[in-house]
């Protein structure tokens, strides 16, 4: 069970890394000094992309909708989440992958392809999509329906078990 000091720590924890997020979309072109400085911003943004999905199925896995096997009904719910999540994450890599390679013995120069500024376009729709879907979440899963056995939860097992 997800009690409320828990889930606010969690809370704390996934915000902070959204928010290093949102800063390093915002503010990852303006640095340019040394090459080896946007490579650690990146892979720390990715890592953190990376440990929220964690988090959010971690989160999953401690509800009772789960450990009353109702995987259906989470995966069902929030299914928006999950796949943005793993675009959001494929394009994110791709794109700093890709600028680390042009960019990495040019710091100086402006090394922008119509691929790059295209990758970089679909990352940041994708990043705002990402935004609204995991704060959304996140804020359901601290519903504590999710964490007890309510009716809610009894009419739904019998409407899937039919």
């Amino acid at each position: 069970m997800l009690q409320t000091s828990n889930y606010s720590l969690v809370l704390t924890i996934q915000f902070t890394f959204m928010i290093y997020d949102l800063m390093s979309n915002s503010f990852s072109e303006l640095i340019f000094t040394e090459p080896v400085i946007p490579l650690i911003m990146f892979i720390i943004q990715d890592v953190g992309i990376l440990f929220n999905v964690i988090v959010i199925f971690l989160m999953f896995f401690n509800t009772f909708i789960f450990q009353a096997g109702l995987v259906k009904l989470l995966i069902h719910r929030f299914t928006g989440t999950i796949v943005v999540s793993g675009i959001y994450f494929i394009l994110s890599v791709s794109f700093h992958v890709w600028i680390q390679n042009l960019r990495w013995w040019n710091m100086r120069g402006y090394v922008w392809t119509k691929g790059l500024q295209a990758l970089f376009v679909f990352q940041r729709l994708a990043s705002v999509l990402y935004y609204y879907f995991y704060k959304r979440t996140t804020l359901c899963l601290g519903d504590p329906r999710l964490y007890e056995d309510s009716e809610w939860l009894r009419n739904e097992f019998f409407r899937v078990r039919k």
